[in-house]
């Protein structure tokens, strides 16, 4: 708005002549000058550069707006458009809605727990019909790990929605709607996130998937490389949070997990210069004296960017997703399974999970733990 052209604006003809005789022609050109400046350069009375500074600072400037009023704006278009429903009673409710659009979530688990069965459904559910749910629009998948299956993106569309996915035809619809982007190192995935602008606007992306965003970084950066690897982090988060924003759309991304822990409950990684690397069974590291505790990979600085984090566990043969990290929500577990048609809710139970996810070494039986010491 400040670029406005003068002769635009509603001055005294007399005065916007003067203006031009200077060459202050832009609502910024007179902006950035003081008034003194002004009264010196265009040769005016003190009283009548204030009156004309006035009408271009109205005409140009936003009007200010009360905190209610913008609460109340933004109540307004996320009640009309806010987030995409999972089909999980007790994470919509408890998240307002579903995986709510202008941040970042995260889905944070082990290998096999169902994190990419996730990312698939809500990939379906982005390209539904409004009034089915969906959002129909597009998705951008990225699939780092090479795990993605069209086949069983299209076994969840049919198994879940049978009335709409009546033929291969619309299963085919569907399959175009969902880009999938493989890249196969850091640079290639930071190059295509930004590049992403256009290709949102183009195909109507209403969903943005990273599966896993720690994948390459983690293998690409070492224990040695951790500053570099923590920058690289900073800026994904920083696209990732900016297009989540400018677009309001739902961004989610998967992340792995490590264990934490050391004799007496100190942690024993990256603790001293001379490293060694052992291996235990959840049983040997208990016998150790072992006090384990699941975290999600990539640092603090990463978790600190993630808005929403849910977790998905296993507890004496179940499956758990807990909201571990919520601004509108308390910490909560719900039972889950994944079938045919992707993650469903078992039960209506919720479960108090603020222990921080503690004593989780039960369901670590069959992995063994890799530990530097």
């Amino acid at each position: 708005m400040a670029s406005t052209e003068l002769s635009s604006l509603e001055l005294k003809d007399s005065i916007a002549h003067v203006f031009r005789a200077r060459n202050i022609l832009t609502a910024k050109d007179a902006l950035f000058k003081t008034e003194l400046e002004l009264v010196e350069l265009l040769d005016m009375p003190f009283e009548e550069v204030q009156s004309a500074l006035a009408i271009i600072s109205a005409k140009v400037c936003p009007p200010c707006h009360s905190v209610f009023d913008i609460l109340s704006e933004r109540a307004k278009k996320e009640a009309a458009f806010g987030h995409l429903p999972t089909g999980l009673g007790a994470l919509d409710e408890y998240l307002w809605g579903g995986i709510p659009f202008g941040v970042l979530t995260e889905i944070v688990g082990h290998a096999g727990i169902g994190k990419t069965q996730f990312c698939l459904m809500m990939s379906v559910l982005a390209t539904m019909p409004e009034d089915l749910g969906g959002l129909d629009g597009s998705v951008i998948y990225f699939d780092t790990e090479k795990k993605f299956r069209s086949g069983r993106l299209l076994q969840i569309a049919k198994y879940r929605f049978p009335e709409h996915f009546l033929s291969n035809r619309i299963l085919e619809q569907l399959a175009t709607r969902v880009l999938l982007v493989q890249p196969s190192t850091v640079a290639e995935l930071m190059l295509r996130l930004q590049g992403l602008e256009e290709s949102i606007r183009q195909h109507g992306v209403r969903l943005l998937v990273i599966d896993s965003v720690a994948a390459l970084v983690q293998s690409e950066y070492g224990y040695d490389r951790i500053i570099q690897r923590q920058e690289i982090l900073g800026k994904q988060a920083s696209i990732l949070k900016h297009l989540a924003e400018v677009h309001r759309m739902p961004i989610i991304v998967t992340n792995q997990v490590r264990f934490q822990g050391g004799p007496g409950g100190q942690a024993t990684a990256f603790s001293s210069a001379g490293r060694k690397e052992i291996t235990l069974t959840a049983e040997e590291a208990s016998q150790e004296g072992l006090d384990l505790q699941l975290t999600a990979a990539l640092g603090t600085k990463w978790a600190h960017a993630v808005n929403i984090r849910l977790v998905l566990e296993s507890l004496s043969g179940n499956r758990y997703i807990k909201i571990a990290k919520s601004p509108m929500s308390a910490t909560i577990a719900f039972h889950y399974e994944i079938t045919a048609a992707g993650i469903e809710q078992i039960g209506d139970e919720t479960f108090d999970a603020s222990d921080g996810g503690r004593n989780m070494i039960q369901w670590l039986v069959p992995y063994p733990l890799r530990f530097v010491i």
